[in-house]
């Protein structure tokens, strides 16, 4: 993983020690609100429903060992024990003290960590697949091109108030988007071109929220040498035309839809053209300076493979080492993913203790390393089979091994009304009546790939139009009422889903869900998943399932 220069500490420690006096004089009224909402805001800080919200910076989800300690102690000592991982990649804390969080700030420093643009209307934490470097089926790692954004970007003067946020995520394969790239602001694609050369295929325009739309692609190939130029034109377009009069119209994909793909795309190319690209070209030293950082860890040669007789002797073990763990391009290697969507947990949510215990485990097991997925997961991307069993124990001993990976209770969820000043109706509690109604693995092994994603508002945190089932929280004269609209989804092959109808009261959420899988198990032919199954039939039979329903219960 990257390693901080000396340029680089000291860069973020000057931003604590800036803000810690934004903070005194905030505190001291000698700065008003007005004043201090764009300052906190740079360096990850709001204000949510009781108390202020601290989101640190994962960049493209990787965190050593020391990282996971460092924010475990912080959970610990300046909150209440827990943090939550986004869908960002990153992970919250809700309950600061805001006089605390420069002292939060410092001690992220000392692990190479940070806040800075975490929010606010500039580039986001870059995001990219949880399996990079690990996967067959990539055409190359992408993390070396994220971190080169990541620096680029990082106090960029001319892309610090951006009409709106804006979001950039990096996929090594297109057939197998692990990375959500079409609903991104810009999403890139490592793609070898017939002269077997490799570049990126570069979409813009994603995103979803009050108006989802999917990304449409600008350009079929980019030489890796051209791809800072390239963004840094994009980014020019849209901070020059992009609204800045209207907030649920400030999106670049506001002004992609308006101007067209095409005309979006010829401006970008004027642009480009006109450009000195010389300073901003990747020669192919310098890229290999960024690939060097992630060096493939010292995989033992001849590492001996799972004793199969495990699976038999223990089917715990066995459904785990199924849905859990996957293909590593190592051979006698696993990648392990570590569910946060047990019985009973808040998706995404882990506790300090837990996080001490995983670094642990990830010193153990997987060279100090681990990943934040965008599905609210982490993963163990190193795990020699043959210490699987023993790893699968300790992480059911943590109650860590729930083996529900990419199955209904593996859900996306926002951390909606019970924290977030934005929302309009709870996420945790419905996670929470889902999990307790479809409590049974093997029906959920039954019903296959499902990707369940909710919201507690139209601002779409935790991707609920693209959800294969997706569940929004929305407030109807003082009660809290649910959308729930199918096929959706986020790979390659991404669709926005399609609202049933009316939404339903919040004791019936569950019981909606499963009329609707009641029609899908119904329907389904063989070897089709939950989404193809939504494609063939339309909504109409899902609509009738959860609407007949509950006109007759009412």
């Amino acid at each position: 993983m990257y390693r901080y220069t000396d340029i680089d500490q000291r860069m973020i420690e000057a931003r604590v020690a800036q803000f810690r006096d934004q903070t005194r004089r905030f505190l001291a009224g000698e700065l008003s609100e007005e004043q201090f909402r764009p300052l906190r805001l740079m360096n990850g800080l709001y204000i949510q429903r009781h108390a202020p919200m601290l989101r640190i910076s994962i960049p493209y989800g990787l965190l050593a060992s020391r990282q996971l300690r460092k924010l475990a102690e912080i959970a610990r000592r300046y909150d209440k024990g827990y943090g939550h991982f986004t869908t960002r990649q990153n992970i919250q804390f809700n309950w600061p003290r805001l006089e605390d969080v420069p002292d939060i700030l410092a001690e992220l420093a000392t692990v190479q960590m940070h806040a800075i643009q975490t929010s606010g209307n500039c580039i986001r934490n870059v995001t990219s697949d949880h399996l990079a470097g690990v996967a067959a089926d990539e055409v190359e790692d992408p993390r070396p091109y994220c971190e080169i954004i990541r620096q680029w970007a990082c106090f960029h003067p001319e892309f610090s108030y951006l009409p709106r946020k804006f979001k950039i995520a990096v996929s090594g394969t297109e057939p197998n988007d692990r990375a959500a790239v079409k609903i991104h602001d810009i999403g890139l694609y490592l793609v070898r071109n017939e002269a077997g050369e490799v570049g990126f295929k570069v979409l813009v325009g994603g995103g979803l929220g009050r108006t989802p739309i999917l990304a449409e692609t600008v350009r079929e190939f980019l030489p890796k040498a051209d791809l800072l130029s390239y963004l840094e034109a994009i980014l020019r377009v849209y901070n020059l035309y992009g609204r800045r009069d209207n907030i649920f119209k400030a999106r670049i994909k506001i002004l992609v839809n308006a101007l067209g793909v095409d005309r979006f795309r010829e401006q970008v190319e004027d642009e480009w053209s006109k450009m000195d690209r010389a300073a901003l070209r990747l020669d192919p030293e310098r890229i290999a300076h960024f690939r060097s950082f992630f060096a493939p860890p010292a995989h033992e040669r001849d590492a001996p493979p799972l004793d199969p007789a495990l699976l038999e002797a223990d089917r715990n073990f066995a459904l785990w080492y199924r849905h859990n763990t996957v293909a590593h391009k190592v051979p006698g290697y696993r990648a392990v993913f570590v569910s946060l969507k047990g019985y009973g947990r808040t998706p995404g949510d882990m506790t300090a203790d837990e996080m001490d215990a995983v670094a642990d485990l990830a010193d153990r097991y997987s060279f100090g390393e681990l990943r934040v997925t965008h599905t609210q997961n982490l993963l163990l991307a190193d795990v020699r089979e043959a210490d699987l069993y023993a790893l699968f124990k300790a992480l059911d001993a943590l109650g860590l091994a729930c083996a529900n990976i990419g199955t209904l209770t593996d859900m996306i969820c926002c951390p909606g009304l019970d924290y977030c000043a934005l929302a309009n109706a709870s996420s945790i509690s419905i996670a929470k009546q889902i999990q307790a109604k479809f409590d049974e693995l093997d029906y959920l092994y039954d019903l296959g790939e499902i990707r369940l994603n909710m919201s507690g508002c139209i601002n779409a945190c935790g991707h609920h139009h693209v959800g294969h089932i997706g569940i929004l929280g929305v407030d109807k004269k003082g009660e809290e009422v649910y959308q729930i609209q199918v096929g959706g989804a986020s790979s390659h092959d991404a669709s926005l889903g399609r609202i049933l109808g009316r939404a339903v009261p919040k004791a019936e959420v569950a019981d909606a869900v499963g009329r609707i899988l009641e029609v899908y198990l119904r329907e389904r032919r063989d070897g089709e998943r939950f989404i193809d199954t939504c494609r063939r039939l339309g909504s109409e039979p899902f609509k009738q399932a959860v609407y007949g329903a509950v006109e007759s219960a009412a």
